[in-house]
């Protein structure tokens, strides 16, 4: 096939990449873009600034990725020519990787920094001239002040989920990494939500961007997202059935507290689910087992916490659970929007108590919309001091299988599948 064709066949023609990154785009699968690519990558090729809000599984890396990879392949800048800063470590590897996917018919270098792990072995990695460095702030001011980084050839600087490095008190190091990077250079933003001080910063990095909005505060359409008054004591027993449901194939469950996570996944797990916590206490080596037995469909189950839960990006989960609301309403949408990604369908279910619905309100004027409440027949509140909103049918399939009462237990396929045979599978 020719490069013109193959071009054509990928629906990215219009970029004008270089040839290895089309054979990497349809190597990887990508045949169209969406549209937080469609509408950055061509100010990115050109060199112009960019300041783009939008929720985390939008498509963000290869937005970035691209543009940056093109510049590398045509301009050979001398290493490290690219800089990007994520907030946490696993999404500082989930970005390593893709543009590892991009760039696998180049030789294009990609190097990533954070702490949790030997330095060491980090800056043996450096010395041999990567072309992009992915890191955390934290450990990249550690190398850069050591000296074992160098950010002076730096032509590009990417900051992602840029609203989660000032929520984690990063912005002080991230300042101090911007005064390395040469003045001269092309800077990308990103970031799910605008707060004054991310604002502020953006006003600083950023020169006559582009800005693309994308973010919105509503869920996505593919998310069916609902609520389900139940007793606090009742909750496990609630998530049980909705994991056994016949549509549930990996979920995460988000809890309020690490101890509470953990807890719930040693319990999960002891029931027969194949379940695993993501929590603040473990170790940087747990957390990454943990991670890659979701990725590998070991655990079907990942119960974390929001902190731990930051900046992962995991494909096709098909149900996000409350077990508790999220401490605000602007991280609901955060959270139930790790389902329903790449224009697939997800199931959002969200646990409420009676002295959760302070929290109700806030959050459907957040949307500016009311979240449809559900019932499962055994799993009443009997509380009735809410003005109710009607129910909504819905063509989508409810979470639980037979969500109005026939699946009571956990027997049948669907829940001998989530279940581990004779082995503790989270332990």
């Amino acid at each position: 096939m020719s490069v013109s064709a193959t071009l054509e066949s990928t629906g990215f023609h219009r970029f004008e990449l270089h040839e290895a990154l089309v054979r990497g785009l349809k190597d990887a699968g990508f045949e169209n873009p969406r549209p937080i690519q469609d509408e950055t990558i061509p100010a990115g090729l050109e060199g112009i600034d960019v300041l783009g809000l939008a929720q985390t599984g939008t498509g963000k890396t290869a937005a970035f990725a691209l543009p940056l990879l093109d510049w590398i392949l045509n301009e050979r800048p001398k290493a490290p020519a690219a800089l990007i800063l994520a907030p946490t470590r696993e999404l500082a590897n989930q970005i390593a990787v893709e543009i590892r996917m991009l760039a696998k018919f180049t030789r294009v270098r990609v190097v990533t920094v954070y702490g949790g792990v030997s330095m060491r072995n980090q800056a043996n990695e450096l010395r041999r001239n990567p072309e992009i460095v992915v890191g955390c702030p934290g450990r990249v001011l550690d190398m850069l002040q050591q000296g074992v980084l160098k950010l002076g050839a730096v032509g590009s600087l990417v900051l992602d989920e840029a609203d989660h490095m000032f929520d984690m008190g990063f912005l002080p190091d991230v300042r101090k990494i911007i005064d390395a990077i040469p003045r001269d250079r092309q800077s990308l933003l990103f970031s799910a939500t605008m707060p004054k001080e991310i604002r502020r910063l953006a006003d600083e990095l950023l020169v006559n961007p582009l800005v693309v909005d994308l973010a919105g505060t509503c869920p996505a359409e593919t998310i069916d997202h609902g609520l389900y008054r139940v007793e606090e004591k009742r909750k496990r027993a609630l998530l049980e059935h909705l994991l056994d449901g016949e549509d549930c194939q990996s979920a995460i469950v988000f809890t309020r507290t690490k101890h509470r996570a953990r807890r719930l996944a040693d319990q999960l797990s002891k029931g027969g689910y194949r379940a695993v916590a993501l929590q603040g206490n473990m170790s940087q080596s747990q957390r990454d087992r943990a991670m890659k037995g979701f990725r590998d469909r070991r655990f079907d189950i990942l119960v974390a916490t929001d902190i731990a839960a930051r900046g992962i990006d995991v494909s096709g989960i098909s149900h996000v659970i409350n077990f508790d609301v999220p401490n605000t309403p602007e991280a609901y949408t955060h959270r139930i929007g790790r389902t329903g990604r790449a224009e697939l369908e997800g199931v959002a279910c969200t646990f409420v108590t009676g002295e959760d619905l302070g929290w109700v309100r806030a959050t459907e004027r957040m949307i500016g919309e009311a979240i449809q409440r559900r019932e499962i027949a055994g799993f009443e509140t009997g509380v009735e001091n809410e003005e109710r909103t009607p129910r909504k049918s819905s063509p989508r399939s409810r979470p639980g299988g037979n969500a109005r009462g026939a699946r009571r237990g956990r027997g049948g396929q669907a829940g001998n599948r989530r279940r581990s045979s004779g082995r503790r599978s989270g332990n």
